[in-house]
């Protein structure tokens, strides 16, 4: 029989915000690409929790990177109008 996943197994395995040393679960997909490095419908993604999704944000956008931002729930489900 499998034991219960313990709490901290289950945080482990919660997605985590792409800010460098933040482990904070995350809520927002922001979702990008390097139109020198990607063919336009590629998107790479960071996650960010709720203190560093503007400033993530902020970072890509300045480069021309960011395309979109949605709730990681939207991204999971597929309701954030991806193809």
């Amino acid at each position: 029989m499998n034991s219960p996943e313990s709490a901290a197994e289950s945080a482990a395995a919660a997605p985590i915000c792409s800010a460098k040393g933040c482990r904070t679960e995350a809520v927002w997909v922001l979702a990008w690409n390097n139109p020198k490095l990607h063919t336009p419908e590629r998107r790479k993604t960071w996650l960010a929790c709720e203190e560093h999704r503007e400033h993530l944000s902020s970072f890509l956008d300045v480069r021309g990177f960011l395309k979109d931002v949605v709730t990681l729930a939207e991204w999971e489900s597929g309701t954030d109008g991806r193809p």
